[in-house]
């Protein structure tokens, strides 16, 4: 039996969540109905005016969210066990060091044991080539690493197997789209399967975007991607960025998501930049360095004949110890 109180179902919600404010409602038991009323299961005596009653409740069965408590390794290897990996769609990609290789598949059963909307788990053993695909391995689940990922209301057909693909980016993303006006004209000289392009077309008013990639791939999953969303004002560019961009239009705003080396290409987005135009730029740089990187930039544009200023920076994410992902917005004066 089960201390509980019976409450009226219009006043369960709000007495519910007082009890949980307050630290009196019994989380191990499930809240059962009863007519017009509910049961509530509490751990006191007492509560405002309501009478203590015993009941039979069903216990609460409590899903484990933490993959780790559910692997079995030497203790030594337990605090090596990533805290954080990527899920795109219904796929799990995750990097293990070498001690851990040989846990691998339990590994991917635990994350699909806690995450019951994944279908397969990838080993990601990191980008590689120019194309920045994954290199990956499948440790858990079926079929293969094509899938669907939702994002602010569109639908990304992707394979980071084939082309390049980031769900960290999603905030970023969204930043962006909120700071598009009516009418813009944009450029994403590294677009991938156009998540930039979905999520700004989807949602901001944009006259024209181009995205342009290199990976022959992504051009197929672009296509896909405007048909899913509906999208009519994005054009799916395939080739080198420097060498595309010099038949486009002028630009008020123009995407640089290379952060391996988007600065190398900076000079030919600042062609295509109208004035007061801005350009997001990603870019890993050590964190000790930022300052000096970031005034070497300057400089370097401006000896090439481009008078521009650094309006916001921001650090995405990090890359390794000593270094993160910056985006740098920077506006052509």
């Amino acid at each position: 039996m089960v201390k509980c109180i019976r409450v009226l179902k219009k006043d369960g919600e709000p007495v519910r969540s007082k009890l949980i404010s307050l630290g009196l409602l019994d989380l191990s038991f499930r809240i059962r109905s009863d007519g017009d009323h509910i049961l509530l299961p509490v751990v006191c005596d007492s509560f405002e005016d309501y009478e203590i009653i015993d009941e039979e409740l069903e216990v609460q069965k409590h899903m484990e969210t933490d993959y780790r408590e559910l692997i079995e390794v030497p203790s030594e290897l337990k605090e090596k066990l990533p805290n954080s990996y990527d899920v795109i769609g219904d796929v799990a990609l995750i990097k293990l060091e070498d001690e851990l290789l040989s846990y691998k598949g339990q590994i991917g059963k635990a994350l699909m044991a806690v995450i019951p909307s994944l279908r397969t788990v990838m080993l990601d053993s990191g980008v590689k080539g120019e194309f920045r695909i994954r290199d990956l391995e499948q440790i858990a689940g079926t079929g293969t690493s094509e899938t669907i990922h939702k994002e602010f209301g569109t639908r990304m057909l992707t394979d980071p197997a084939k082309v390049y693909f980031n769900p960290r980016l999603a905030t970023e993303r969204e930043r962006i789209t909120l700071e598009v006006k009516s009418g813009e004209t944009i450029i994403d000289m590294f677009a991938g399967v156009a998540p930039f392009g979905m999520v700004i077309c989807k949602h901001a008013y944009p006259k024209i975007m181009y995205s342009i990639d290199l990976n022959p791939e992504a051009e197929y999953f672009a296509k896909r991607n405007v048909e899913m969303n509906h999208i009519t004002n994005l054009v799916i560019i395939t080739g080198d960025a420097k060498e595309a961009v010099k038949d486009l239009p002028q630009a008020d705003r123009i995407i640089m998501n290379l952060p391996q080396m988007a600065d190398q290409f900076l000079q030919y987005a600042l062609e295509k930049a109208k004035v007061g135009a801005t350009i997001h730029l990603h870019k890993i740089i050590e964190r000790s360095d930022f300052d000096d990187f970031v005034k070497e930039l300057v400089s370097k544009m401006k000896g090439f004949g481009y008078d521009m200023h650094i309006a916001r920076t921001s650090e995405l994410k990090t890359y390794s110890p000593t270094m993160s992902v910056y985006v740098l917005d920077i506006v052509r004066d």
